[in-house]
């Protein structure tokens, strides 16, 4: 298909896609592409034909004025070939038709033309090529009949036969260049998904352990503002809870910070990926805080680290959000097996749909915890338990294909 860009001024600019100016120009400097095919189709028409007329010595001046001018013609329309190939083609193939034409057997074949036919493919003047090719042809071969030219049949096809053979080998390397720019980029795209990708998991893992561990820090310190008069050792104990939340925060925070500084494409050796092992203090941490928290696990084996650490996300998301928002003062986690998946509940005995869930959907834990759960193949469900309260509840496959 033919690509045109507007320049200025309203005039239309022909150009191919982005990359190199053809086969065999790849690597050369924008000014070497542009004066390469002009020299070289100079060199290989310009001398012969001056020597072939110097040698024969049977042509008249203008003859031989005529045969050069035609020569030199075609070498010098490919300056503005990368411009205009459209053209530029049309008008080289007139020269080398009137060379047929009006000086036959003078010089050697137009190699002008190979390179303008090339550099219009290339450049997205296709239309231009073949029309040009096409009535080229039939202006040589009937022109000729005209003139009374005896063609020989063998030299019509072999001529046809070469322009056919041009124009394929031009298709067929405009193809392959096409086919590599389309590699090039959706291997961008590629990559940009990845990063994407990348830096969502990184903000999960962040989010994740910021609000986890600043909203215990938070109740701490408020526990402990209340009770510094009226009961110092348990002001002394808030603190304590706040320096360990604080220390497991920088922990976690400076492995992530350690990954996104590194050059390592692998995240488990740097990036810190607690598992459902870890389960029990986390549940610790938050009955620290005040909450009555039950932990029954019933899976038979553990299942990838993966999978582990998403489970560990969601638990600590859900209880963060118990203690942030449910007002409750009992949870529970239940961890089992349901076939050839792994089911996490998280219940709580607070406010119920109308207060936790909204306040908790109003950040990005539900959004975090639905994409951990996607990213498995899985599924979260919230809502509201018969008794009042609020649950999560996220099944993921064990095994990850």
């Amino acid at each position: 298909m033919d690509a045109a860009r507007t320049g200025q001024g309203g005039a239309q600019r022909y150009a191919g896609p982005a990359g190199p100016a053809g086969p065999g120009f790849r690597g050369l400097p924008p000014a070497a592409r542009l004066w390469f095919p002009v020299i070289v189709s100079f060199l290989v028409q310009v001398p012969p034909t001056l020597f072939i007329l110097w040698r024969t010595g049977t042509y008249t001046a203008g003859e031989a004025a005529l045969a050069f001018a035609l020569a030199a013609a075609s070498p010098l329309l490919l300056i503005g070939a990368r411009r205009f190939p459209g053209p530029v083609v049309a008008a080289v193939a007139a020269v080398a038709v009137a060379d047929l034409l009006l000086a036959p057997f003078v010089g050697p074949p137009t190699v002008a033309l190979a390179f303008a036919i090339v550099s219009g493919i290339f450049r997205g003047a296709r239309v231009w090529v073949y029309a040009s090719v096409v009535i080229g042809w039939l202006a040589a071969v009937i022109g000729g009949s005209l003139l009374g030219m005896d063609w020989n049949p063998v030299r019509i096809a072999f001529a046809t036969a070469g322009l056919a053979f041009l124009v394929a080998l031009a298709e067929g390397a405009r193809t392959r260049r096409e086919h590599m720019s389309q590699v090039r980029l959706q291997s961008m795209q590629h990559r940009a998904e990845v990063e994407q990708a990348e830096r969502m998991r990184i903000a999960r893992e962040l989010h994740d352990v910021l609000a986890h561990s600043l909203s215990q820090i938070y109740v701490q310190a408020g526990v402990g503002l209340h009770l510094m008069d009226t009961q110092p050792e348990k002001t002394r104990e808030s603190l304590s809870n706040i320096k360990s939340s604080s220390k497991t925060a920088l922990d976690e925070v400076r492995g992530v910070l350690a990954f996104l500084r590194s050059d390592s494409l692998d995240p488990v050796s740097l990036t810190p990926e607690p598992g459902l092992s870890a389960l029990p203090q986390l549940i610790d941490s938050f009955r620290a805080q005040g909450i009555e928290v039950s932990f029954v696990s019933s899976l038979t084996e553990l299942p990838s680290a993966t999978v582990q650490l998403a489970l560990y996300r969601v638990a600590q998301e859900s209880l963060t959000n118990v203690l942030r928002h449910a007002r409750a003062s009992k949870a529970s986690v239940v961890l089992e097996d349901v076939g050839d998946s792994i089911r996490l509940r998280v219940a709580d005995d607070g406010a119920g749909m109308q207060q936790s869930a909204r306040d908790a959907s109003s950040g990005s834990g539900l959004l975090g915890m639905a994409e951990r759960a996607a990213l498995l193949g899985g599924t979260l469900d919230v809502g509201n338990t018969p008794q009042g309260g609020f649950a999560v509840t996220v099944t993921v496959p064990r095994e990850q294909k």
